[in-house]
Parts: C-alpha cells; sequence; structure tokens
C-alpha cells in the first residue's frame, strides 16, 4: 500500500503560481503511475493532470493545459503540480493519486487506489 501527503497548497491572487508536492511511502519499490486531481465545493472530482512512472507520457485536461506542469522525482518518491497563470476557477480542494503497476498516465479517478488527504488551493480575483 502507498500512502500519499500532498503540500504546498494556499491562497494566491488571480495570475499567481503554486507549486504542489506529492510525498509517496509505504511500498513504493514498485512502479506507479500518479495523477492530480481536485474538487471544488458542489463539483465532482475531476483530474487534472497525470504522469507516468518513467515521466515519459504525461496528460493534462483541457483546463490545465500550457499553465499547470506535472512532474516526478522517483528517487525522492515525490510528484510535483506545478500551476501557473491561476484563475478564481482553479479554486478547489486538490488531490494527489496513485495507481500501482500502472505504466501509462491513467486520467480515470478509478485506475488509482491510493490518495492522499488533500490541499486547499484558494485563487482570489
Amino acid at each position: 500500500q502507498v500512502q500519499l501527503v500532498e503540500s504546498g497548497g494556499g491562497l494566491v491572487q488571480a495570475g499567481g503560481s503554486l507549486r504542489l508536492s506529492c510525498a509517496a511511502s509505504g511500498r513504493t519499490s514498485s512502479t506507479y503511475a500518479m495523477g492530480w486531481f481536485r474538487q471544488a465545493p458542489g463539483k465532482d472530482r475531476e483530474f487534472v493532470a497525470a504522469i507516468s512512472w518513467s515521466a515519459s507520457n504525461t496528460r493534462y485536461a483541457d483546463s490545465a493545459k500550457d499553465r499547470f506542469t506535472i512532474s516526478r522525482e522517483n528517487a525522492k518518491n515525490t510528484a510535483y503540480l506545478q500551476m501557473n497563470s491561476l484563475k478564481p476557477e482553479d479554486t478547489a480542494v486538490y488531490y494527489c493519486a496513485a495507481a500501482p503497476r500502472y505504466y501509462g498516465a491513467p486520467y480515470n479517478a478509478n485506475d488509482y487506489a491510493a490518495w492522499g488527504q488533500g490541499t486547499q488551493v484558494t485563487v482570489s480575483s
């Protein structure tokens, strides 16, 4: 079992940037894809970005393309989400997730077996 802890959320003005981190522990010896999802108040959880184990494959939601960048450092068991040009509609709780033994970059939440507790991102206008 992989345990995940997110950090880096906070309050930022529109147009600003934040970098989220997701530290994995536990059974990190196996390969796993990583993903970021978010959930705004009153809305369903939605996919943001995903990255394969080797980082050779990434996938983004349309809302994240050209503004967000997902990356990972396997030696540190950590994934990142660099968010630039933030907008008020990016306000949400952001969750990282791990998909063990998945070699692509899945966008479907059902492919992920482990989830972090979430970190709040608030973008003021």
